[in-house]
């Protein structure tokens, strides 16, 4: 969990209407990847921890008996149960709860996922817990966008976002000191999954990296409901003052692209996996 900051139920609170729009998605073949990579059949059970709207419990559901969607906020899950309604998704429910609420009665899994989400929690409580959800040689998966991408081979035909802009601009509203909730991330999130991962009792480490690189347009109402979708930027965070940040943000983004074009490359999604030992290993 963040140095100095507390989980507390507003983290995402009003994000989800904003997410699936605001949010560049993972690379396209990211669940044939996982897929192989870990020989899926069509059987076993599947655990999003963080699943937010369901992207990847949705995506992933196909190579399991069941999806199991795990998340705090609700709003969150009810977007994911639309959304799988909507692509004809039958084998995924959703169960609001937190990380550190796990095993929570869920049962055992084959895979357990958290895509981009393992860094709100308690690490080493929720390693040692997962481990324990896990069958015997099911896996630990965690998922991001590739932090340290390649240089882009040419810039896109129209204006990147201004995200530089856009960052100022939150903290000119909300401070300098970047928000999550009813808290501040003096020291942003932590990493080094390898280690926690390491301590829990994890073996054979794995990762993949899944190119991308298409080049996205996008219009100053995706970009708003990124800004939006972000724990950083969510709109309750402005109080009273979220028209008038909207305001400035749709100024900027004017300025930067007064004919309302801006596009970007879809970032690689890097998967990397760590397997429960087998017994009597």
């Amino acid at each position: 969990m963040p140095d100095g900051w507390q989980w507390d139920s507003t983290l995402f609170r009003g994000s989800a209407a904003y997410y699936e729009r605001g949010r560049l998605p993972y690379a396209p073949g990211f669940a044939g990847t996982l897929a192989a990579a870990l020989a899926l059949d069509g059987r076993g059970r599947l655990l999003d921890v963080g699943c937010g709207p369901g992207i990847v419990t949705l995506a992933m559901a196909r190579f399991f008996a069941e999806a199991v969607g795990v998340d705090p906020d609700e709003d969150m899950l009810a977007e994911a149960e639309r959304q799988a309604a909507r692509r004809g998704v039958t084998n995924a429910r959703w169960v609001a709860a937190r990380a550190e609420d796990l095993p929570a009665g869920l049962g055992e899994f084959r895979v357990v996922v958290f895509a981009q989400s393992f860094h709100w929690t308690d690490r080493d409580r929720v390693a040692a817990t997962v481990l324990e959800m896990l069958e015997p040689g099911g896996t630990f998966v965690h998922m991001s966008d590739l932090k340290s991408p390649p240089p882009e081979p040419a810039p896109p035909p129209l204006p990147a976002p201004p995200y530089a802009q856009i960052s100022d601009l939150v903290r000119r509203h909300l401070g300098p000191v970047r928000r999550a909730g009813q808290g501040r991330l003096v020291n942003g999130t932590p990493g080094r999954e390898d280690l926690v991962l390491a301590r829990a009792g994890f073996e054979d480490f794995q990762r993949h990296v899944v190119p991308a690189g298409d080049v996205v347009n996008r219009t100053a109402d995706d970009i708003v409901a990124w800004v939006f979708s972000r724990s950083d930027s969510a709109p309750h965070l402005f109080g009273g003052g979220v028209e008038d940040f909207e305001r400035d943000l749709r100024a900027v983004l004017q300025r930067a692209a007064p004919d309302d074009r801006f596009a970007e490359r879809l970032p690689a999604t890097e998967i990397m996996t760590w397997r429960k030992p087998l017994r009597g290993r």
